[in-house]
């Protein structure tokens, strides 16, 4: 039976996404799992993979199109079934007049601006495809100045080809295609002030964050972890390990995180209409940072996995959204994020929590210190870590239960091995 795949939700608070291109063509085989589409939300650029196996019958909705979430985008059928008329709630590109892209932008903006204003094409309203990113970050491009080739100016990787070729020609290159370097500081001359535009990563990251610190009530308890151990047994660990499945101390800290987290699940759920919901699956979201904001991959069932492959998904996804191919999967459902700053030799710092979780995890570096122990002072290696609460959730004393059992595991990290 013809299945009809639909515009996922990633987030709770995603409304719509961009269609940004078709991978598989219509009357093209594709089976369960196959990258069917590119779409483009907020936080990233995303695969959408097919739910179901067959011919791809029916595109709905053109690329470059935004398309409130649910809403069908494409008719996955057996070959030579007839669909039911009703499934084709769309219609094919070719068959749907589109505006030329140029005026879809500018309307786009009129609307939100006064009828007095000077209508001005956002940078933001560039297109960039996957591919044409990550060449622009592996070559350190700037875009001033270029215009995509593709649908709705979209730039495609034949836009950064010829920039790159145009880099190569030592004179006929213009100037604008040439972005100088920062000058070094000199005493006495002052630079001019510049004007960054927000883009649409670090804008819904704002969104959220003001959302999440004016409306939860926040309070935070910090705890310090001797890490000694833990740094021991993974030295061991990684000394019979191959270089690409070495683990991190940001590994043992989401295993045992989500072990902990089964002991306290009042620490992994939400708040609904007025009830709290126990999420029965951990799914750890571990922020990553990425140009231009943060993006939160998800460890799904981590208190389920061992530590190899916590680290092996967090490596793969963390890779994938560095490289602009980040799936679905990746980057929802999350019960409870962590986030490390561990890795920039921070002390300390309090999260704000990723609604409509109930906490996330502060941790900052592990740093060698005097400690005193039987009345003695010695040399000590310790890490601290803020937990940020919901308190329609839970209350002080529960977060420091949490804290403590995280100790427990953190401090004896032979038990994550078993």
């Amino acid at each position: 039976m013809a299945e009809t795949v639909t515009m996922p939700k990633l987030g709770f608070d995603m409304a719509e996404g961009t269609l940004v291109r078709w991978v598989i063509k219509e009357g093209e085989p594709v089976t369960k799992g196959d990258v069917l589409a590119e779409i483009e939300t907020d936080k990233a650029t995303v695969e959408v993979q097919s739910s179901a196996e067959g011919i791809v019958y029916r595109h709905l909705v053109p690329a470059g199109e935004v398309v409130p979430v649910g809403n069908p985008i494409a008719v996955v059928a057996a070959p030579g079934e007839q669909v039911d008329e009703s499934q084709l709630t769309g219609n094919k590109p070719e068959q749907t007049p589109q505006p030329e892209p140029e005026k879809q932008e500018v309307a786009s903006v009129e609307q939100k601006q006064p009828a007095a204003a000077p209508v001005v094409v956002d940078a933001e309203m560039l297109r960039i495809s996957p591919i044409a990113r990550r060449m622009i970050m592996e070559n350190n491009l700037s875009l001033e100045g270029v215009i995509g080739s593709g649908p709705g100016r979209r730039i495609v990787k034949k836009d950064i080809e010829k920039l790159l070729q145009r880099r190569r020609e030592p004179v006929a290159a213009p100037a604008e295609f040439y972005k100088p370097a920062v000058p070094a500081f000199t005493p006495g001359i002052i630079p001019a002030d510049e004007m960054i535009e927000v883009n649409r990563l670090r804008a819904a990251i704002g969104r959220r964050m003001v959302e999440s610190h004016n409306v939860i009530p926040h309070f935070y308890v910090t705890h310090e972890y001797d890490v000694a151990s833990l740094l021991d047994i993974r030295k061991q660990v990684n000394a019979v390990l191959p270089e690409e499945e070495k683990v991190s101390v940001n590994d043992f800290v989401i295993k045992a995180t989500a072990l902990a987290l089964r002991q306290y699940p009042s620490l992994n759920a939400v708040l609904k209409e007025e009830k709290i919901i126990r999420k029965g699956h951990v799914n750890i979201g571990v922020a990553v940072a990425v140009e231009g904001g943060l993006l939160t991959v998800v460890v799904k069932d981590a208190d389920q996995k061992p530590l190899r492959l916590i680290s092996k998904e967090v490596k793969e996804m963390v890779a994938r959204v560095r490289s602009g191919k980040v799936r679905p999967e990746d980057i929802e459902g999350s019960t409870f994020s962590i986030s490390n700053l561990g890795m920039f030799d921070v002390e300390h710092f309090i999260a704000i929590i990723n609604p409509p979780e109930a906490a996330i995890l502060a941790v900052g570096s592990a740093r060698e210190m005097p400690v005193v122990k039987d009345g003695i002072v010695q040399v000590g290696t310790r890490m601290r870590a803020t937990l940020s609460a919901d308190h329609r959730i839970t209350d002080g004393a529960e977060a420091a239960q949490f804290l403590q059992a995280l100790a427990r595991w953190i401090e004896n990290p032979a038990g994550m091995l078993m």
